[in-house]
């Protein structure tokens, strides 16, 4: 049976209609959620009541220019793109490194950062650990957060040091601190901060980092509205210099 023109035309709208856009969801609802592991000093991090550091106020700042609220939502790095997938929030920020597999998985953002992997160490411990070949035996313990790019880093270039994994990320430069391990795997912002903040913990290979990354947000696979809006809103960030400014008050600059 032959459908008529109207019937087709009919059935075009209604499938068109099905498909959900997430940006008008974000807007009729009046609310951006934001997915982040709090734990990725100064990016973010949760204290037990409030979030804070340079992603979260780049979270409250798109939120602001959508005309909406910002609600933050608790991951891991283990579960960051399985919780995208899942509709637990709208949008993954706080210090994601844009790499090949997230974006076979999700919509990344353009880059706002780059930076490359580093160790930190104690301090005065910099010439005993600034080569892979020096960490990479049995008897150097390594220190990395489940889930992320850092232990990805360490499973690749580190496999014969003795890796220790920890859950959450703020618990390894406590870890470095308190000599439970030796070394850090980490990235350049992360490991300037800690520097700066601990005298007991020293950033190796800061001006020659190992690796040369960039900082994204990631959003679901297909939102290419939100993706575009994200992307201009990132655009508009440095245009009007809000990006550096964020940076100096969260210690990145």
């Amino acid at each position: 049976m032959k459908l008529s023109h109207i019937a087709l035309i009919s059935i075009a709208a209604l499938s068109f209609n099905a498909q959900a856009d997430l940006l008008d969801d974000i807007q009729e609802k009046g609310v951006l959620t934001v997915g982040t592991t709090g734990d990725y000093k100064p990016f973010t991090y949760f204290d037990g009541s409030n979030y804070s550091g340079y992603d979260v106020d780049v979270a409250k700042h798109v939120a602001e220019q959508l005309g909406v609220e910002v609600r933050f939502v608790n991951t891991t790095w283990k579960h960051l793109v399985s919780d995208l997938k899942d509709g637990k929030y709208d949008i993954a920020m706080g210090g994601i490194t844009r790499r090949m597999s997230r974006q076979l998985a999700a919509e990344q953002s353009q880059g706002y950062m780059t930076f490359g992997k580093v160790f930190l160490v104690a301090n005065g411990k910099e010439a005993q650990y600034d080569t892979l070949q020096e960490v990479n035996v049995p008897s150097v313990k390594v220190g990395v957060n489940i889930g992320g790019t850092n232990e990805k880093f360490a499973e690749q270039f580190l496999t014969k040091a003795t890796i220790v994994k920890y859950e959450n990320n703020l618990d390894v430069p406590k870890a470095v601190s308190t000599g439970k391990v030796d070394v850090m795997v980490t990235e350049t912002p992360e490991a300037l901060y800690y520097q700066t903040i601990d005298k007991t913990l020293q950033a190796v290979r800061e001006e020659n980092p190992f690796t040369k990354s960039q900082f994204g947000y990631l959003m679901p696979t297909g939102e290419q509205r939100l993706l575009n809006t994200v992307n201009f809103i990132m655009d508009e960030m440095k245009l009007k210099g809000v990006d550096e400014t964020l940076m100096k008050k969260n210690s990145l600059m």
